[in-house]
């Protein structure tokens, strides 16, 4: 048995993140589906301007749109919608079977209205109609200003991929901004079956820190963050604030452990994968991750709903000198100007093409 095909067993979500135009035109995706247990993706600005740029597969697009007056984020939008939409009818049995808990894809909202909520509601609305599909999340960051867009989205039924979390806290307003806008449809006499999942970010934790720690915490931060998150969200599951949303028939906010892939070379390739192996949670991981995880992980045993020896290692980080709440934010931050900035070198790259293909 593969064991992607053990993770899939035990409960968790396997979800690719990666999306090109030809994985979905050679059937490399299709074979994921089928022989890796793959049942959801993910997308992000940088993933799409790697993808537009390292080839010809979106010339045609681009080419025909610029010449038919689409440009900037009007134009990317339709292009990524295209791939999106072709995924999600990929996906759709699964989320069919399972009732839309599984068999989702992603799009997020422009990077550079971060610091906009209004701004990101509104594009959240327009990408969700756009997209025409029910297995599509809206992503949307975490962050201080993401917070209130989140609640608002849920409530007027987009369902929300909350990304750039990087701590408990910051699950936890998360959490908080789905189950207010649940409460807020209930109120409104509509109803609370509108799906999110929370993507907590966990490779990063270890390269922030890597020359700031002794060698024996190395690449140890990330899990014990993430166990610490997983006992947060357990709990939150338990409450009767919770428990009386379920019973108005609300769907829990899935966990989605994200950016999976180790950074450290020297660490093995499913360090993260076998440690965030969760029932009723999701990973999505790289292409080569995945590939890698197939051919030689293994699956232990699932993650401790107590958090494990969690607190115990994030003491020896702060003993360390760690303070992993100002780490947190500042990788919330560098994590929204990075895709902040791989969003205008992807519209500089889509205007050069463009302009270079509307002569030819």
């Amino acid at each position: 048995m593969k064991a992607t095909q053990a993770l899939h067993d035990l409960g968790q979500s396997l979800w690719l993140d990666n999306i090109t135009r030809d994985i979905l035109d050679n059937g490399t995706l299709r074979r994921y589906v089928d022989e890796l247990s793959v049942t959801g993706l993910t997308s992000n600005p940088t993933i799409f301007d790697e993808a537009i740029g390292g080839g010809s597969a979106y010339d045609a697009g681009i080419q025909k749109k610029s010449r038919a007056g689409l440009a900037g984020e009007t134009l990317f939008i339709e292009l990524a919608l295209e791939d999106l939409r072709r995924a999600a009818d990929v996906f759709r049995p699964i989320w069919d079977r399972t009732g839309g808990t599984d068999g989702w894809v992603s799009m997020e909202v422009s990077p550079l209205l971060a610091s906009d909520t209004k701004a990101t509601i509104e594009s959240a609305g327009q990408i969700h109609k756009l997209a025409d599909r029910p297995n599509l999340y809206v992503k949307i960051p975490g962050t201080p200003e993401g917070v209130p867009a989140i609640e608002e989205a849920i409530f007027s039924g987009v369902p929300v991929n909350v990304t750039l979390l990087f701590s408990r806290e910051h699950y936890l307003a998360a959490a908080e901004a789905y189950m207010k806008g649940l409460e807020r449809r209930i109120a409104a006499g509509l109803k609370p079956d509108i799906s999110s999942v929370a993507s907590v970010f966990v490779s990063r934790w270890d390269r922030a820190v890597a020359d700031k720690v002794p060698p024996e915490l190395a690449n140890r931060l990330g899990i014990a963050i993430g166990l610490r998150t997983y006992r947060a969200h357990c709990d939150l599951l338990q409450t009767k604030r919770w428990r009386d949303l379920a019973a108005a028939g609300a769907k829990p906010q899935r966990m989605l452990w994200a950016s999976t892939g180790v950074k450290d070379p020297k660490a093995a390739p499913d360090l993260y994968v076998s440690a965030f192996a969760a029932p009723d949670t999701i990973d999505t991981m790289p292409e080569k991750t995945l590939l890698a995880f197939a051919e030689k992980g293994t699956v232990k045993s699932p993650m401790p709903k107590d958090g494990g020896e969690a607190e115990a290692v994030l003491k020896r980080f702060a003993d360390a000198g760690i303070d992993v709440d100002a780490v947190a934010k500042k990788l919330q931050i560098e994590g929204a100007q990075s895709f902040a900035k791989s969003w205008t070198d992807l519209m500089k790259r889509i205007a050069e093409k463009g302009a270079a293909l509307a002569t030819t």
